[in-house]
């Protein structure tokens, strides 16, 4: 996994965590992964495809996405699944608006679905050729796992290769 595709999406979700919950985050632990991963509360799922191509997660335990979706609606919230569940998507488009920005800015050109709910238990392994890096950011509301699965797309990397020859 190039770091040039992923950094961006750490650096977003730092800045974004620590504006939204108004505190500084650590970053805990780090791993690669390619076995499927394992959601740890409310989660949102954001594809892209184009000559990046790949996904993100973001994962959030149960009482650190119920003092994100109070802060985010000025609020306290109930443990109520829909407006918790909305916040995480609201948030993971938040962190991925400003990765694509940069990634846009480098001259990649790719499509960003939009964020669903991950509501399996289990899902999204890896691949032979793309592991995921998850990282863990600790607040002191509680933890936001990053779960980041990208590559380049290949085939459109030969494309380009063809077209500037040519």
């Amino acid at each position: 996994m190039k770091m040039e595709l992923i950094q961006p999406f750490i650096n977003s979700a730092d800045a974004i965590l620590a504006q939204v919950m108004h505190c500084s985050t650590k970053i805990g632990d780090v791993s690669m992964e390619q076995e499927a991963y394992r959601r740890k509360g409310t989660a949102s799922v954001v594809a892209i495809h184009g000559d990046i191509e790949g996904r993100v997660i973001l994962d959030l335990d149960p009482k650190t996405a119920i003092h994100v979706a109070s802060q985010l609606c000025g609020a306290p919230v109930e443990e109520s699944e829909d407006i918790v569940r909305e916040t995480v998507n609201e948030l993971a488009n938040m962190v991925i608006g400003n990765a694509v920005t940069l990634l846009n800015n480098e001259g990649h050109h790719f499509k960003v679905l939009p964020p669903e709910a991950h509501v399996e238990a289990q899902g999204f392994a890896g691949s032979d050729d793309t592991e995921a890096l998850v990282m863990c950011f600790e607040t002191p509301s509680g933890d936001i796992y990053l779960n980041i699965a990208m590559r380049y797309n290949r085939r459109r990397k030969e494309e380009r290769a063809a077209v500037e020859i040519a």
